[in-house]
C-alpha cells in the first residue's frame, strides 16, 4: 500500500509527521454516550455484548458517527484472551471482572491455545462490519493486554492492588515463564486474526506496569512485549503496532527500543516534552491529556490541549488520552477538545 493510501492515523504511526494531527481516545466506544448505555441495555451481559457481532461493531461506530475523529478501536476487552483459553471470566456489576485463579503449574494446562480463532471469531466478524463502514481516512484499531497485565488478572482473579500478583510471580519464576509463553502465543494469534479481519494497527495495554522495580520491569514488560512483537511479526511482517505501557512514563525510551513497537503511548504523568526530546523526532508518541480535564472543560482543558499540540508540532503524535475517557465526560467537551485541535 502506497503511503498516501493508508489512513492518516498509520502513516503517523510510521513516523510521518502529518500537518493535521490525528485524534482518537481510549476508551471511546463506551459508557459516556447515551447511545451506548441504550445499547448496553440490550445485552444480558458484558461478555455476550462482546461476543455479539452486529452489538459490538455498533458501540464501536458509535463515536465515529458523533465525533470528527481518525480511528475506530474495536469494542472488546482485553480478558477475552483468557475467557477464550477456557478460563472462568465474568463481569459482576458494581465489582468488575472476576476469574478463576490459576496458581499452580500444574493448572496452566486449563489455557488452550488452540481453540482462540474459533471462539473469538464473533470479535473478527465485529472488525469486519466496522470495517465496511469506514472511510479510507479513518482507521480500524485492535488491540490486547500485554502479558504482564493479563497475568496479574489470571494470578489474583480481579484487577485492582497487584502486590499479590507481584509476590506470586518473584516466588515462582517457573510458572511465570510458562505463563508467558502461553500468553504470547495466544496474543500473537489474537492480534493477528484481528489484523487480518480488517485492523490496520494494534495496541498493547500494559495497564499494570507502574509500580515495578528496574528487575521486574525487564522480566515482566519488556521481555515478554518484546516476544510478542516478534512472534506477530513472524505471523504478520506488516503489524503496525502501538505499546502503552501505563504508569511507565519514565521508561519510555527503554520501552521502545528494546520491545520494537512502532510508536508510545504516554499516560498523564508523562512529561511529553522531556519524552519527546529523549525518544527523538521520528518516533509516533500519543497521548496524554487528563480525562478529567475533559471532564472539567473550560480554560483547563484548552490550556492542557494546547500544552500537548506545542509538542506535537515537534515529531509525529497521535492526540489521545492518558487513559480511558471516564462516563461522567460531557459530550460538549469531547466536541470543545476536538475543534481545538482541529483549528
Amino acid at each position: 500500500m502506497e503511503n498516501q493510501n493508508k489512513p492518516l492515523i498509520i502513516r503517523t504511526i510510521e513516523g510521518k509527521k502529518e500537518e493535521r494531527i490525528p485524534i482518537w481516545m481510549m476508551r471511546q466506544a463506551g459508557r459516556h454516550l447515551p447511545e451506548y448505555k441504550e445499547l448496553r441495555a440490550r445485552n444480558k451481559s458484558f461478555l455476550d455484548f462482546c461476543y455479539a457481532p452486529a452489538a459490538a461493531a455498533e458501540a464501536t461506530l458509535q463515536p465515529l458517527r458523533r465525533y470528527d475523529i481518525d480511528a475506530a478501536i474495536i469494542f472488546s476487552d482485553i480478558l477475552v484472551i483468557p475467557h477464550a483459553m477456557g478460563q472462568f471470566v465474568d463481569f459482576k456489576e458494581g465489582i468488575g471482572p472476576v476469574l478463576e485463579p490459576i496458581r499452580e503449574i500444574t493448572e496452566l494446562r486449563k489455557l488452550d491455545t488452540s481453540k482462540i480463532i474459533t471462539r473469538l471469531n464473533p470479535v473478527y466478524e465485529a472488525l469486519g462490519r466496522v470495517k465496511e463502514k469506514l472511510n479510507s481516512e479513518q482507521a480500524l484499531l485492535g488491540f490486547c493486554g500485554a502479558p504482564w497485565t493479563l497475568a496479574t488478572y489470571i494470578i489474583q482473579g480481579k484487577g485492582g492492588d497487584r502486590n499479590d500478583a507481584k509476590c506470586f510471580a518473584y516466588q515462582n519464576p517457573q510458572f511465570m515463564a510458562q505463563l508467558f509463553d502461553i500468553l504470547i502465543e495466544a496474543l500473537a494469534i489474537h492480534l493477528d486474526a484481528q489484523l487480518k479481519a480488517g485492523a490496520n494497527a494494534v495496541q498493547i495495554f500494559e495497564s499494570w506496569a507502574e509500580d515495578l522495580s528496574d528487575l521486574a520491569f525487564n522480566e515482566w514488560v519488556i521481555a515478554p512485549t518484546k516476544k510478542l512483537v516478534a512472534r506477530l511479526k513472524e505471523l504478520n511482517p506488516d503489524a503496525k503496532i502501538i505499546g502503552f505501557p501505563r504508569g511507565a512514563s519514565h521508561r519510555l525510551k527503554l520501552y521502545h527500543s528494546q520491545t520494537g513497537v512502532n510508536a508510545v503511548g504516554m499516560d498523564i504523568s508523562c512529561d511529553i516534552f522531556k519524552t519527546r526530546e529523549e525518544i527523538g523526532n521520528e518516533i509516533c508518541l500519543q497521548g496524554n491529556l487528563d480525562p478529567f480535564a475533559l471532564v472539567a472543560g473550560g480554560e483547563y482543558l484548552e490550556k492542557s490541549v494546547n500544552h500537548i499540540l506545542d509538542c506535537a508540532r515537534l515529531g509525529p503524535h497521535i492526540f489521545n488520552l492518558g487513559h480511558g475517557i471516564v462516563p461522567q465526560t460531557p459530550i460538549a467537551n469531547v466536541e470543545a477538545m476536538i475543534k481545538l485541535i482541529r483549528g
